[in-house]
């Protein structure tokens, strides 16, 4: 068997494959709730074959949220609809996993098809209104962003309280795994970066000191989600900014994540600020896991343009992470996994062993039908058609 289908146990959770689906936002939620459109999205991919699937960044407040259309766990109301895909995912196969999110300072702006920029007069005529926006610093994103308001240390134990709260809704909903979104320039890693983060109390100025409130949220989290079960956390691992975040500063942050009880650091980088700018490359990102997995000794998962099964199995085989985290290419492919393995265990043209029972038998008919078809053709085999 290909190292991409071996399973893997963390904590009392055994993951059937080494797959997983990132979280993805669809900006398509009515007050933070999950709707069909959440079910069938997310759905999809467990009949796919995905190990592990990652509902999108949902915020634990309202202001929160990076757009009007983010899911959210701030209220019991919108537990139900997660719940209704939490138990999906799990009956068919695949780890039910959630990401909490803070957008801090990059919340309150349009949909990416809107103009993924600050809200304006086409969101404020359908009632879309902005929000105030918070950070570790009176710094805005970027110039013509809302200038967020510097969080005082009581607003900061209220946002850890809320991110407590996701937490036991989530378990309430039936999520098998957690992940703090701690990257993407967003609220948490926005106290990481010295770029972002000018405060000069006990949260800001030094490593640290900068390290400090998202490691108080990583701890809360890990105390407020059950021991038997798996916690990740996404980092982003360089702000691709002189003087931002490092690999070296992801790498500490990770050792004191793993001694915390942080089970997987999922590895991105980017996002502190619109000056930084990654190289893109097929399995840019892939160094960053494995520079941690080896230097921090925590389970890593990999993202970054991996595309291909001989490429997910080449960095699963080769130690440079534990897990293949994907994202657009399963929009492009829900079914990549059960394509992978037919690629990768060399499974036979009418053989569909993972497939959901209800498709085998057509998908062999098929296969057979096509290889009939691919047989030489002669006068014969159109004799009486005209």
């Amino acid at each position: 068997m290909a190292t991409l289908f071996e399973p893997i146990t963390l904590r009392s959770i055994t993951v059937t494959n080494r797959t997983m689906v990132s979280p993805m936002c669809m900006y398509s939620a009515k007050d933070g709730v999950a709707d069909d459109f959440h079910f069938v999205h997310l759905g999809r991919f467990a009949l796919g074959g995905w190990g592990l699937v990652m509902v999108e960044a949902t915020a634990v407040e309202p202001r929160g949220r990076i757009t009007h259309g983010d899911l959210g766990l701030w209220s019991d109301e919108q537990i139900a609809p997660l719940a209704r895909i939490a138990s999906f995912l799990k009956k068919h196969g695949a780890v039910p996993a959630i990401q909490l999110a803070h957008a801090g300072r990059k919340a309150s702006v349009q949909r990416p098809w809107e103009g993924d920029g600050p809200l304006a007069e086409a969101q404020f005529r359908v009632g879309e209104k902005p929000w105030d926006v918070v950070g570790p610093s009176a710094l805005p994103f970027d110039e013509g962003w809302l200038k967020p308001t510097e969080l005082s240390t009581s607003e900061l134990e209220q946002i850890k309280d809320a991110f407590v709260a996701s937490v036991r809704r989530a378990l309430d909903a039936g999520f098998e795994v957690i992940e703090m979104h701690a990257a993407h320039g967003y609220l948490l890693n926005s106290f990481l970066s010295p770029l972002s983060n000018h405060r000069t109390d006990q949260y800001g100025g030094g490593r640290d000191a900068r390290f400090r409130f998202p490691l108080e949220v990583a701890e809360a989290m890990r105390l407020a989600w059950p021991d038997h079960l798996p916690m990740f956390v996404r980092l982003s691992a360089s702000d691709y900014v002189e003087g931002g975040v490092t690999i070296d500063d992801t790498v500490e942050f990770a050792k004191k994540l793993r001694q915390l009880g942080v089970d997987v650091v999922d590895l991105s980088s980017g996002g502190i600020s619109p000056k930084g700018i990654p190289p893109r490359g097929y399995g840019f990102q892939v160094p960053f896991a494995e520079r941690v997995r080896k230097n921090a000794e925590v389970a890593t998962a990999a993202v970054g343009l991996i595309t291909r099964p001989e490429q997910a199995e080449q960095i699963l085989s080769s130690g440079q992470s534990d897990f293949i985290a994907i994202a657009r290419e399963a929009l492009a492919d829900p079914n990549w996994p059960l394509h992978a393995r037919r690629t990768l265990d060399q499974q036979g043209s009418d053989h569909f062993e993972g497939w959901p029972t209800q498709y085998q038998v057509w998908l062999s008919k098929r296969a057979r039908v096509l290889r009939e078809l691919d047989a030489p053709v002669t006068d014969g085999d159109f004799a009486g058609v005209k």
